[in-house]
């Protein structure tokens, strides 16, 4: 009996082979069948799967991406960015300041706005000869000046950069001598720097000579100090500078850590637009040598190097909120066929 037994099950076996089809798949087994997902079998061989979570990465039921925000919602953001940036600008790198005098003629004049470099000084870079520069009142030399009282917009003006703080008081003149340099005045000039003698043609005031003839400090000789310069304006007969201020503390100069910076553009008004460079004549052989100063590329006035940096971050963040509007289904398909 077991051997019918077993001989049925083997002629069972070959009618189904022969009832089947040739090339046809042999059906899985109980339970191997596919759940929330199927096989599809490649001509060679490679298996591809088709998740459920596929079908409903592509289906209506995703987040609707987010709109960019509006640029009139973000331009109040901007302009805080512009005016924080300006402000670090005004401190750190550059800031616009007033030519309230005469006594810069004809470099510059009465109401003239300039851009004074005030990063090279944070890198250890002196005042050198023949530079225009900018320095707080070292001795009490504007005694007497009027206090001008500024109203609201300038107050603002000024906290940005765009004018000058009323309540500082600042002097602008040209560096004639540094710390060891010895610098003299006798008759009407020329001025003697160590020696040499200045030519001043290009920028004293016409009509000027380059030494005063007086009994008030006129006629000098000094030796400067370490840590010092001496200045004086370009309308010379029209400028009370070191010469006048002998009788201060520091006997007419000016400590180089009241300097704020070197004046490197003549930015206002347009017309009188230019740079201010160091005359040819402090580069003559023996005068002494020349420092290095980056103030040649600090000629941007900071509301307008503010601008600057702002546009970027425009750019930036429409950019990223369009990316994003139009990446989130993408984004959502592809997490799915992972």
């Amino acid at each position: 009996m077991g051997d019918v037994a077993v001989g049925a099950r083997s002629g069972g076996d070959g009618e189904e082979h022969r009832r089947r089809p040739m090339g046809a798949a042999v059906p899985a087994a109980d339970g191997a069948g596919p759940s929330g997902s199927e096989s599809d079998t490649a001509e060679d061989g490679t298996v591809t799967e088709h998740s459920q979570s596929d079908e409903q990465g592509t289906g209506g039921g995703s987040p609707e991406p987010k709109k960019p925000r509006s640029f009139w919602k973000e331009l109040p953001i901007l302009i805080g960015i512009a005016l924080v940036l300006a402000l670090l600008i005004k401190t750190f790198l550059v800031q616009a300041f007033s030519i309230p005098s005469d006594s810069m003629q004809n470099t510059l004049q009465r109401g003239d706005r300039v851009l004074v470099d005030k990063l090279t000084p944070w890198f250890g870079s002196e005042p050198d000869r023949g530079e225009v520069i900018v320095f707080h009142d070292p001795g009490n030399w504007l005694a007497g000046e009027p206090t001008a009282k500024p109203n609201a917009l300038q107050t603002v003006l000024s906290w940005i950069g765009l004018m000058p703080s009323a309540e500082e008081k600042d002097l602008i003149k040209r560096v004639i001598g540094v710390g060891g340099d010895t610098v003299e005045c006798k008759g009407s000039g020329p001025v003697l720097v160590n020696g040499k003698a200045l030519d001043e043609g290009s920028y004293v005031y016409a009509g000027n000579t380059p030494c005063s003839v007086d009994d008030q400090g006129g006629q000098f000789k000094v030796k400067v100090p370490k840590g010092y310069v001496w200045v004086m304006g370009d309308h010379r007969q029209n400028s009370r500078d070191s010469r006048y201020n002998q009788m201060d503390k520091f006997h007419g100069m000016v400590p180089v850590k009241e300097v704020v910076g070197r004046a490197i553009v003549r930015a206002w008004p347009v017309n009188r637009w230019g740079t201010l460079p160091v005359p040819d004549t402090f580069d003559q052989p023996g005068i002494g040598g020349q420092q290095s100063s980056a103030a040649g590329a600090l000629t941007v006035a900071p509301s307008g190097v503010a601008l600057t940096a702002v546009v970027p971050v425009v750019v930036w963040r429409r950019r990223r909120s369009l990316k994003a509007a139009t990446g989130t289904g993408t984004a959502t398909t592809a997490a799915g066929s992972r």
